[in-house]
């Protein structure tokens, strides 16, 4: 890449393109050629270290050579095969492994695209159920503060806010409670035993609501609160786009909290980041409730990629790698370095709270005006850390450190000396 391209690359990107989650009008893009490992590199040979996974997705570093040979292997035997009457080697191989990892009453895999679209699958599978089985159950429980996605259906039992302000008289019911909590766990059951014959599930995310701020709650009080809607036959959707694959420090969050969901959801770290792929697990008693001769009883969702053959291998070689010693250790490692830390900088004055959970370590600035998404602290962290040859994304006063399996115990200091640095600069 010739010097001075990158200001080209901006100038061009924003003349054709419209980013995510951006105010256009402001954004300054960094043009990203090239991945190795922990680091993204830009267009000017900058390395940075990716303490986001690039929007947690990325498992085992960028661009790792064993899952690029297995998908360049995939990509000259099949690349795509419609999915509607038709299966492939690496869909029955990956839904059979994955299968054998999540709690025993998951039994089927239903492919998809994406996180939300993961939801999607999950919301309609608990709807047309009650339908399927003579009820009308047409209302959702769901967390406050929570984040399932942007398409309507997810974006309608995630939190409202300035996000979905424009579309409040779009979004279908739904009946919001607090997190799990002592202080609130028999407030939120009676609320569930006035609402049961019309609650057609409760969706969460287990153990950390991710775009919502990082917030965790504790398994114990989860496991109750499921339990609870389990015995009046509301149906359970554990949210695990976020937080499966390894984040939680054990394989699934569901490994944490001993009661187990109806359904659950999957993408993101699914393929190590490689390639977008959704997954939608379920237990028996759901698939038999859509499995009838009458044709209308079935479930009428697809994805022009259903099960791409590329996503799938790209998932299977995700999956040896995860399984493997050598990433285990190195997760148990990133906990431990977390946990010490979190020790270190709990109680700093201009520190509000210190979280952890697992590899996933937060620390929520004070700001004099509680958590927001849209505090100016960010507008200070995201530079500082950049300017350190660190990509972190702020959400808000809230920063977070979700890193790939692949970084070092010195790479991870490096991260913690600028954090402190940052306290002392704020």
């Amino acid at each position: 890449m010739m010097k001075g391209s990158q200001q080209n690359w901006i100038t061009r990107d924003k003349a054709v393109n419209w980013h995510p989650y951006t105010q256009m009008k402001t954004a300054h893009p960094i043009p990203i050629v090239r991945g190795d490992g922990i680091y993204l590199f830009d267009a000017d040979g900058r390395r940075y270290l990716d303490m986001v996974s690039s929007w947690w997705v990325t498992l085992h570093g960028h661009a790792h050579p064993y899952i690029a040979a297995k998908v360049a292997e995939q990509l000259t035997t099949l690349e795509q095969v419609i999915f509607a009457g038709f299966t492939h080697p690496g869909a029955v191989e990956l839904a059979e492994r994955l299968l054998a990892l999540l709690p025993e009453n998951q039994h089927k895999v239903f492919y998809s695209d994406n996180g939300s679209t993961a939801v999607e699958v999950g919301l309609k599978m608990c709807v047309q159920y009650a339908h399927n089985t003579g009820k009308r159950k047409t209302k959702i429980l769901a967390l406050e503060n929570g984040y399932h996605g942007d398409t309507f259906g997810a974006m309608s039992v995630s939190g409202r806010g300035k996000w979905t302000a424009p579309f409040c008289d779009m979004l279908f019911d739904v009946l919001f409670v607090d997190a799990p909590a002592s202080e609130n766990i028999e407030a939120t059951k009676l609320l569930i035993e006035r609402h049961k014959e019309e609650l057609a599930c409760f969706i969460y995310e287990p153990l950390v609501q991710g775009a919502g701020g990082m917030l965790m709650h504790e398994a114990k009080y989860l496991k109750e609160l499921m339990e609870y809607c389990r015995d009046r036959g509301v149906l359970l959707i554990q949210d695990e786009v976020f937080v499966g694959f390894g984040r939680t420090g054990r394989l699934f969050a569901a490994d944490h909290i001993g009661a187990t969901p109806d359904i659950m959801c999957f993408s993101k770290g699914l393929t190590g980041g490689t390639m977008p792929l959704g997954i939608t697990t379920c237990s028996d008693f759901i698939y038999n409730a859509f499995y009838n001769d009458d044709k209308q009883k079935a479930l009428f969702h697809g994805h022009s990629f259903t099960a791409s053959p590329l996503a799938c291998a790209a998932a299977l070689a995700s999956l040896d790698l995860l399984l493997s010693p050598s990433t285990q250790q190195n997760i148990q490692q990133i906990v431990n370095q977390h946990h010490a830390f979190a020790r270190y900088v709990d109680g700093h004055p201009k520190l509000q709270q210190v979280r952890q959970c697992g590899t996933i370590l937060v620390l929520e600035w004070k700001t004099g005006h509680g958590s927001s998404y849209f505090s100016e602290i960010s507008e200070f962290l995201y530079p500082f850390f950049l300017d350190r040859g660190i990509l972190v994304r702020p959400l808000g006063n809230v920063l977070y450190l979700v890193p790939p399996f692949c970084i070092s115990g010195e790479q991870l200091n490096y991260v913690y000396d600028q954090i402190l640095e940052a306290l002392d600069n704020s």
